[in-house]
């Protein structure tokens, strides 16, 4: 594809998360949360053949970048236990504001790169992307873990699977 229509569709995607992260939604701690950032290192071109240190710095900038906005988002969600266990999360207001902040430093990491002649493609960007997805995911499930109460042994063979509270009706 284009360099155009890529772009369009990772600012598409960035829109739908960001949309989607400001309505609650439950933390399913089983998902393999950790496999969709496999999918950005299929992508071509990370590294400008004719620019390899510059390329090679502003990728690392960028993944650092990347995995700040994660981090800064998955703390500044806020996340509670429902009576039945689940576990659910919302972003905040702070939550926005580091997504700004990390759009102003994606923009001037692209700046930068094009001030200096460095060819981006938007595999950079995506593997940014999918970094701060990663490290989002990965805090919000260790945070959803962590409210969860410890689970009581299970019953014997043979004993009940509930106990009684003591109120029953004879």
């Amino acid at each position: 594809m284009s360099g155009l229509i890529d772009t369009l569709l990772i600012v598409v995607a960035v829109v739908v998360v960001i949309a989607r992260q400001f309505r609650a939604s439950r933390i399913d701690t089983g998902r393999r949360w950790w496999l969709l950032p496999v999918v950005a290192l299929r992508e071509p071109g990370l590294i400008d053949a004719h620019h390899r240190t510059a390329s090679v710095a502003l990728l690392t900038v960028e993944l650092l970048t990347g995995l700040a906005i994660g981090a800064g988002w998955a703390w500044t969600s806020r996340i509670w236990t429902e009576p039945d266990g689940a576990v659910w999360s919302k972003s905040t207001k702070a939550s926005g504001a580091v997504w700004g902040v990390g759009i102003g430093l994606r923009v001037g990491l692209f700046a930068l790169g094009a001030a200096l002649g460095v060819h981006q493609d938007s595999s950079a960007l995506l593997l940014a992307l999918a970094a701060t997805l990663l490290v989002r995911s990965g805090i919000l499930v260790w945070r959803a873990n962590s409210l969860r109460p410890a689970t009581s042994p299970a019953p014997a063979y043979g004993e009940p699977l509930f106990r009684s509270t003591g109120k029953e009706r004879v």
